[in-house]
């Protein structure tokens, strides 16, 4: 089985227009604030990312639309890697990041919607270029690759194989019968809830751009802000919680939404997963707020809940906001944040990281083997609310996590090579891997990815694409049999 290289390409060129298209907005941004020499980085981009993708689509001709898995596969990994390839040119070239290879690394931390940067002030740097930051966060998480299916129909080309490569989640559910059509809802609800938070944050006392930059970093759990000193700039307690609350509704699964607007309300709240993640958020929150406050962090119960509950959900959605430096926080605390940043939100969310469904699946395997071991006997299926999940995906979640802390596990010895602290080098691999962006101690709320040298940023960059891609997608580019014609 040979790859269908013309329907690869062609689809690579579609995603190379929508880069070059998704880029004339921070040009429009850039032209509004009279930043000519970021304008001149823009257009230069445009130009660059434009041509391509169209010879392509006029030229390149299929005579086959049928996609296999594997095509779907390589379909995935390569257009992650070439939209962050288009996506480091304006930073190069408005000479804000004068190292094309740190740029691509500022350009994959945004895509993959991880908000690790080297960038130590975001607040002097050009509007237009704050913008494109953000807004790749945006693009990046519901999956480039998402919306490209949602077009493919125009193509002739089906996208499921896509999907399932790229979509969050154990499985790939659809919505409609079509998954384009699944696309594209997926992205109106996207849209809607974007709509939504600029206009409330724009409410609480924010100007337009700072509400669409800030709505991006939220809505697309990048975390990305503005200002050195992140939301704290604006001291406001309501626009600290329209940024959690957003991020929260960004991490639980979109497709629940669709089934609450067709009026399944029951449906929403009976789902297992989304009880549990609240769980876990809420007792979580509670535990930090007590331990801030019984060690005397801060003064009031009331505003240790206030940064508890903001930094767990930033945590937890991996968004990476920060509204304190928790690195000064008690022990207990940062290791309940640590593992909430390993656990993560829900399957089909914009989050990255582990997922809570996984978690579910495998201590429910757990006590399965507990009981069978009491009764060697007895048929235990594994049921995740009232269904049975059948044992092809039990393994494909137990073959995952698995995969999960050896990747974990080998990368933080890869960075610890250069000689950082333990902690610090643990949690750099956790935040690319989960596309947090927040680590601890050197990488808090003040840290800086540009402490690693180029080699390891550069591996973290691969970190952040298997993580988005949830890993398999890209491990298998290393075995053998995946390049095999059959």
């Amino acid at each position: 089985m040979s790859f269908n290289y013309r329907v690869i390409i062609r689809i690579i060129g579609t995603i190379s227009i929508m880069i070059g298209l998704s880029m004339l907005l921070p040009l429009t941004v850039a032209l509004i604030y009279h930043e000519k020499e970021a304008g001149i980085a823009f257009l230069k981009s445009v130009l660059i990312a434009l041509p391509p993708g169209l010879l392509v689509l006029i030229f390149i001709r299929t005579e086959s639309t049928t996609l296999k898995i594997r095509d779907g596969y390589m379909i995935a990994a390569l257009c992650w890697f070439i939209a962050s390839a288009y996506g480091a040119f304006p930073y190069l070239f408005s000479g804000v990041i004068p190292s094309y290879l740190d740029a691509y690394f500022e350009s994959v931390s945004g895509f993959t919607t991880t908000g690790a940067s080297i960038i130590e002030d975001f607040s002097v740097m050009p509007k237009s270029i704050q913008f494109w930051r953000s807004f790749s966060h945006w693009l990046g998480a519901m999956g480039i690759l998402i919306l490209a299916i949602s077009l493919l129909p125009a193509l002739g080309i089906g996208g499921l194989k896509i999907a399932s490569a790229e979509a969050p989640g154990p499985t790939v559910e659809k919505m409609s019968t079509k998954i384009a059509d699944s696309a594209r809802r997926l992205y109106l609800m996207y849209l809607s809830f974007t709509m939504i938070e600029i206009i409330l944050l724009n409410l609480g006392g924010m100007n337009l751009f700072d509400s669409l930059i800030h709505t991006f970093g939220s809505i697309g759990t990048g975390g990305l802000s503005n200002y050195k000193n992140g939301i704290s700039h604006f001291d406001s307690l309501f626009i600290e919680f329209i940024i959690i609350l957003f991020s929260a509704i960004a991490s639980i699964n979109f497709i629940l939404y669709h089934q609450l607007l067709k009026g399944r309300v029951k449906d929403f709240f009976r789902d297992s997963e989304l009880r549990i993640f609240l769980t876990i958020l809420l007792i979580s929150a509670l535990l930090i707020s007590l331990n801030l406050y019984m060690t005397g962090t801060y003064d009031s119960f009331a505003y240790s809940a206030r940064r508890a509950f903001f930094q767990a959900t930033a945590f937890m959605s991996t968004s990476g906001y920060a509204i304190a430096d928790y690195t000064f926080w008690p022990s207990f605390s940062q290791m309940i944040l640590f593992c909430l940043m390993l656990i993560g939100g829900c399957s089909a969310s914009t989050c990255g990281s582990i997922k809570v469904i996984r978690f579910i699946i495998l201590f429910k395997l757990i006590v399965r083997g507990i009981y069978k071991r009491l009764h060697p006997n007895a048929v235990v299926p594994i049921k995740v609310g009232g269904k049975i999940i059948a044992a092809d995906t039990v393994s494909k979640v137990s073959s995952f996590t698995i995969l999960y802390f050896t990747v974990l596990i080998f990368s933080s010895l890869v960075i610890s090579w250069e000689n950082h602290d333990m902690l610090t080098s643990i949690s750099a691999a956790a935040s690319t891997l989960s596309n947090t962006g927040l680590g601890m101690n050197l990488l808090g709320p003040n840290g800086n990815y540009g402490i690693f040298s180029l080699p390891i940023r550069l591996y973290m960059a691969v970190l952040m694409i298997a993580g988005r891609l949830e890993l398999f997608t890209i491990i298998m580019l290393f075995s053998p049999s995946f390049w095999r014609a059959r």
